[in-house]
């Protein structure tokens, strides 16, 4: 049976231009970008303009009076590490010190926040409403001389909904505190603008808009502080150190170009597809419930939970049956815990084991949604007979 592939948040198929880029990148600049002979200055240059064309494309800008910087990392996870660490670590003031995250974070914030957490620092969490959407209310109180850094995600990957990154940048400008935003789920995939976010230092990854596995970014705003993680060379500041992954920037840079173009019209197409898969999954499933609907969300994500079954089992029957879709964040494939995110809606704990995640891209057809649908209701009612 031919799999339906519904799990583009976990990645996407890489687009041929950005490997026939990546290709011609591998051909014409074989030299190593650190080097000092005239190949590698060759090479140099052109990671340089692959850097600030993809800033420019997220809304920062390398080449002002004040510019940003953006780091190349192996992906979100590290890039995620490397703000949250390396931010907070940096960060001084008086009294122990604390991180502001919210119950939305993927793991890959979650991890360090719990780190820092081990080496005596005070972590705080900001609620969801039942929709998913930060309790923006609960920031105030939280904004201290002591909070070194705030973490939240601009749009989640499980439910994919869309955070008010401006208005909590607007609260931690005014406080002096830095505030770091997960864009992994959002870049390419809705509007992304690094300035007019307000942000201090925003994450992205190339496999989640179709570019290559093994490249993501770290944009930082001019003057922030940042301890490295890694140690041993003089690229990228020192701050991340380590050869520089030419062909894959140019992969990146390629994918993210596309996106960018095409991102009007394909959100829409998106946002159509998941209206209806959703509509007619209600049908099928009449019981089912949808998180976050009431919420702004990314056009291609629908969660869902399917009350009276074991989302577990749902999954791997839905796998079985040629339809590939998700238990939250992939990054959290191998836990049995449940989901931290759904679990802070305030929800049943069963309906949180129910839950499913389907995620849309630019390679899911109509077709593909209505092929799925007609397995999910065939395993559904099977599973509940």
């Amino acid at each position: 049976m031919e799999p339906i592939y519904l799990d583009h948040n976990a990645t996407t198929p890489v687009r041929p231009e950005a490997l026939e880029a990546m290709a011609r990148a591998a051909t014409d600049y074989p030299a190593n970008p650190s080097s000092r002979h005239l190949p590698g200055q060759r090479a140099r240059r052109k990671l340089e303009e692959t850097r600030e064309a993809i800033a420019a494309l997220l809304g920062a800008d390398l080449t002002s009076p004040q510019p940003d910087r953006l780091l190349f990392t192996s992906g979100g996870t590290e890039a995620n590490n490397l703000a949250v660490l390396g931010i907070g670590r940096a960060g001084r003031g008086p009294g122990a010190p604390r991180l502001v995250i919210s119950a939305a974070e993927h793991s890959s914030v979650l991890g360090p926040a719990e780190r820092l957490l081990d080496k005596g620092w005070q972590v705080d969490t900001l609620g969801l409403d039942p929709q998913g959407r930060v309790r923006v209310e609960q920031l105030g109180t939280l904004l201290i001389p002591a909070t070194r850094l705030v973490s939240v995600i601009l749009a989640n990957h499980e439910m994919g909904v869309v955070q008010p990154i401006a208005e909590i940048a607007a609260q931690c400008q005014a406080a002096g505190v830095p505030l770091h935003t997960d864009a992994v789920q959002a870049a390419g995939k809705m509007p992304v603008a690094f300035r007019r976010l307000g942000v201090a230092a925003m994450s992205a990854t190339a496999h989640k808009f179709h570019g290559p596995l093994g490249i993501g970014a770290l944009l930082l705003k001019e003057g922030v502080a940042l301890d490295p993680l890694l140690f041993g060379g003089p690229q990228q500041g020192g701050l991340r150190p380590g050869t520089e992954m030419l062909a894959l920037a140019v992969g990146m840079h390629e994918a993210l170009r596309l996106a960018c173009a095409e991102m009007e019209a394909e959100r829409r197409r998106l946002a159509a597809l998941r209206d209806r898969f959703e509509a007619r999954l209600r049908s099928v499933v009449p019981n089912a419930v949808i998180h976050g609907a009431a919420a702004e969300r990314l056009p291609n994500t629908s969660n869902v939970a399917f009350p009276g079954l074991d989302g577990q089992v749902f999954f791997t029957a839905l796998d079985m049956a040629g339809v590939a879709c998700s238990i939250g964040s992939a990054c959290n494939s191998g836990s049995t815990e449940l989901s931290p995110t759904l679990s802070a809606l305030g929800i049943p704990t069963a309906l949180v084991g129910s839950s499913l995640r389907f995620s849309l891209g630019r390679t899911t057809t109509e077709a593909d949604i209505d092929k799925a649908l007609g397995r999910i209701e065939e395993v559904a009612t099977a599973l509940s007979a």
